[in-house]
Parts: structure tokens; sequence; C-alpha cells
């Protein structure tokens, strides 16, 4: 496997930089962000309760908490989604509810533990609108404002973990981490040039899977999710092609 790419300030926005144990520079407009919240010598324990706390944006109003990373501290691979959604959000914990239930069944069909990986939100609090009739609370996309926001706390989580293979689950995570005109589309299943890690992948969200109906096109697109984690499964050789 090729080494990891070593991260300098330059690759780095402003707000990267510091959650990457880079020193530290706060501004006034820092003091009420994520950064600020980030502990001057960074754990996943004294982060994770740090981002309890966080109120960079107005989604925790309307969430029941802050939903941060879990998974393997030395995990290989890191999986990368949107944010919790109505599950993740009263449990506390990332991908617990049908779509994470259905990344558990494409995890283990391509021969990946689930307790031998990490799993993150580039949100860390649910966004939502109730339902037109019920309690329901609808998935509400975020914007890049709270995404931005949030950022600080995926970026720690990235340099604390340090995963050999960074999946991103769906088009808000890729293009939050690998730009806004990359495509899921046009690149699903492929490695590409990085400098979060080694080798970053892009595929489906287990949530698309949700929509599609029950029958041979969700049976179709689950294989695809698993053959795209199965590249992940493998012992990565020297020779993996990174575009």
């Amino acid at each position: 496997m090729s080494p990891r790419k070593s991260i300098s300030q330059r690759d780095l926005p402003a707000a990267n930089a510091s959650a990457a144990g880079i020193t530290r520079r706060r501004s006034t407009q820092d003091e009420s962000g994520a950064l600020a919240l980030i502990p001057a010598k960074p754990s996943l324990p004294n982060v994770r309760e740090a981002a309890a706390d966080c109120r960079a944006c107005d989604l925790w109003k309307n969430a029941t908490q802050t939903v941060f990373g879990e998974g393997n501290k030395h995990a290989r691979v890191m999986l990368v989604g949107e944010q919790p959604g109505d599950r993740e959000d009263m449990i506390g914990s990332p991908f617990v509810g049908p779509a994470g239930m259905l990344l558990d069944r494409a995890l283990e069909a391509a021969g990946i533990d689930r307790k031998q990986v990490y799993v993150t939100n580039v949100v860390k609090h649910f966004k939502w609108t109730p339902a037109e009739r019920g309690k329901r609370r609808i998935h509400k996309k975020p914007r890049a404002s709270e995404i931005q926001a949030c950022r600080p706390w995926l970026d720690v989580e990235i340099q604390l973990v340090k995963p050999e293979v960074l999946v991103c689950l769906g088009a808000t995570a890729a293009q939050a981490l690998l730009g806004k005109t990359f495509s899921v589309t046009r690149s699903r299943g492929e490695f590409v040039s990085s400098t979060l890690a080694p080798y970053v992948m892009a595929t489906i969200h287990p949530s698309a899977l949700l929509r599609l109906p029950e029958g041979a096109d969700r049976a179709a697109e689950t294989d695809r999710l698993v053959a795209d984690l199965k590249k992940v499964a493998l012992d990565l050789p020297k020779q993996a092609k990174v575009v």
C-alpha cells in the first residue's frame, strides 16, 4: 500500500488546519464556532464530549443531541455520510436506523466487519421538517453553510483515526470532501486522489436504496453498493488505480 500523503497547512482550509493539530489561530469569529470547542490536545473521547455542546449553526435547536462518529479508533476504513437521521438523533449513534441496517448488511456481504470501521457524518445534527400528517420528522438536506460550520469536527475525526481508506456515502459527503463538482454518478467506486487518506472512494448512500421500490431495482443497486465496498475490503494492492 502506498504511504500516506502528509497534509500541510497549505493543503487545508484555515478551519481544517487547527483540527489537524496544526498551530491554532483563533479569530473573533471563531470564538462561537466549532473550531473554538476543539481541545488543544484532541482525542476522540474529548472531541466527542466537546461536540455535544456545539452551537456552530442553528441545527442544534431542533435536534435531540449531537451525533458524533463512532467505531474503531484505529480503523483502516472510515465511512462518511451526510447527517444523522431520526433514529440516530434519538439514540445518539450514527447509522443505527433503516439506512444503517442496510449498510450493515452491505458491509457484511462485502466481508467488512462493522466493528472494525469508523462511521460518521459531515453534519452532526439531524435537520428535519415535520410531515404534513402525523408526527414523522422528514430528513431535509443541510445547506452549505451548515456543512461548513460542522466541518472542523469531521476534519479532526479524520486526523485522529487516520484511515487508510475513506468512503464518502452519497453526494453530500462526496462534494463536501472532494469538491462541489465531484459526481458520484460519474466516479462511483473509483479510488480518487486526495490528501484526506491514501485511498478515497465515493458510492451511494444506503438511504438511496430505501427510496427504491423493493424488487429488482433495489436488489441491483444493493449489489452495486456491495461491489464498491468489496474493493475496500480487499487488502489494497500497491497497484490499486487512483484517478
